[in-house]
């Protein structure tokens, strides 16, 4: 009975007592919420951000931007980024822009998403001024860019005669209607 009456809160028998009791319980809520702001701040709420120059809300309520007013958060700009990354890894978007390339020389045009058909744009180009070359060392650098050697090896006969007059801009990029299930901006390119 004893040990119960240990593990309760005190009771207040006096003023004094109540006024002493009172300013410990304010000590120790005063230090949890020390410690709740001190973590806010480490984190960031309440505070500036260090990146957007802006002050973040402390309430919980979800806070909406709109687009349609002036810029004032900063935001890095994207110098000497013109690679498209294809939303892939640098193998993957590798396969796929040889295999792009290949099929283009092989059928002439191909249908395929505007953005993949800008990004393959500069390696059919490339390729077709190796067939314009026409020495051994535009041929090896052709065949281990393109998966058929028997397709190089008509295009370095084809590419001098054809494009003997044009010095770039050996393919033409066409946009056309947008893909039915997710509605993907398309693009028919092809050798002009």
């Amino acid at each position: 009975d004893k040990a119960d009456s240990k593990a309760q809160v005190p009771k207040a028998n006096t003023t004094f007592d109540t006024i002493i009791l009172f300013l410990s319980t304010m000590k120790v809520t005063a230090v949890l919420c020390s410690i709740m702001v001190a973590g806010a701040s480490a984190f960031g709420v309440g505070s500036m951000s260090s990146f957007t120059g802006s002050s973040l809300s402390t309430d919980m309520q979800p806070t909406y931007i709109s687009r349609s007013s002036s810029r004032s958060e900063l935001s890095m700009m994207r110098h000497r980024k013109k690679v498209a990354k294809l939303g892939k890894p640098a193998d993957q978007r590798k396969a796929l822009l040889r295999a792009l390339t290949t099929e283009i020389i092989r059928h002439g045009r191909i249908k395929t998403t505007a953005v993949r058909a800008k990004a393959v744009r500069k390696h059919v180009d490339h390729m077709i001024e190796l067939g314009k070359r026409g020495d051994l060392h535009a041929r090896r650098q052709a065949l281990a860019w393109m998966y058929d050697k028997d397709l190089v090896h008509s295009l370095f006969e084809a590419a001098p005669d054809r494009y003997s007059d044009r010095n770039g801009g050996y393919t033409r990029v066409l946009r056309t209607m947008p893909r039915q299930g997710d509605n993907a901006k398309m693009a028919v390119i092809e050798l002009v």
